[in-house]
């Protein structure tokens, strides 16, 4: 069994928690300790369907069992009681999941009682501060935390500590396509290639544009080159309002019309602009013209 430490808290996670202990009674497969924490049993836990992170590199487990098997797990995981004796993990996956490949039987736990949101959110603390999760990962529970927690995009960067600008940009990678998204959390892509990406509305570019970066192995600064030239040559063509002239301009250019003996057009657009044009068939043409409006 590993060496009980006292720990500490991150100062983001101690204030989700409210900076307190939450005494929970004991039964069988709970063993309060001396620093406030607590041993549970492996097989009393249940997993969190809600946790951000969905994938965990095998090495990299194999690596923290091996941390375990020699300094025991330093920093508890987080859990809340349940039904029947059991108990939801809230954070902590790695250490958990490393845990039963040591095989250990038990791990020291905060055991907290808080709702689905709050589990959430501390699921959400630990992961981006501590390990980072991929980018759509961190998208999709940013997302779920706006829903859920009717957050602004202001109070969910306070929260995850973030500028504005960033909360943005992850969350923009969800407009992207699902092979987009795939790309990046297998790591063919960075969220710097896909960012650019999302100028790209049409799907089937997107897709296009996607096996060209990866085949090619383009930088982000390549990668935006290619972007600018596809969304330069796909500019949407102006729409133009017809504007309808008022009687006297177009009683004016009837009178114009006669006194030149020629088609004259005027043309406005919304904005007041426009032109008189006095169209000429020779030289002869014009001179008369120049004659008539002198």
């Amino acid at each position: 069994m590993e060496k009980k430490q006292p720990q500490r808290l991150g100062r983001g996670l101690g204030s989700l928690l409210g900076g307190s202990e939450i005494p929970i009674a004991t039964d069988s497969v709970l063993r309060t300790t001396s620093d406030a924490n607590s041993t549970i049993r492996l097989d009393s836990i249940e997993m969190n369907d809600d946790q951000p992170r969905k994938d965990f590199d095998e090495e990299d487990l194999q690596e923290l069992k091996r941390s375990i098997q020699i300094h025991g797990i330093i920093q508890p995981i987080t859990v809340r009681p349940v039904q029947n004796g059991k108990y939801r993990l809230v954070s902590g996956e790695r250490r958990y999941r490393a845990a039963l490949l040591a095989g250990m039987r038990e791990i020291p736990a905060f055991v907290r009682t808080v709702d689905e949101i709050n589990a959430l959110q501390m699921a959400l603390e630990e992961n981006t501060k501590r390990k980072d999760l991929n980018a759509i990962e961190i998208a999709l529970t940013y997302q779920r935390l706006l829903n859920e927690c009717n957050l602004s995009h202001e109070e969910l960067s306070v929260r995850v500590g973030l500028q504005r600008a960033s909360v943005t940009n992850y969350l923009r990678l969800l407009r992207l396509t699902q092979e987009v998204q795939q790309s990046i959390c297998r790591k063919e892509i960075t969220m710097a290639h896909a960012r650019t990406l999302v100028a790209i509305e049409d799907t089937e570019l997107q897709k296009k544009l996607l096996k060209e970066i990866i085949k090619n192995q383009l930088s982000v600064r390549q990668t935006e080159a290619l972007v600018n030239k596809h969304t330069s040559e796909i500019k949407p063509a102006k729409t133009k309002v017809k504007v309808t002239l008022p009687d006297e301009v177009m009683a004016f250019s009837r009178k114009l019309s006669e006194r030149l003996k020629t088609k004259v057009s005027i043309q406005k657009d919304i904005s007041g602009k426009g032109k008189i044009s006095i169209p000429f068939k020779s030289n002869e043409d014009l001179e008369n013209i120049i004659k008539s409006m002198s």
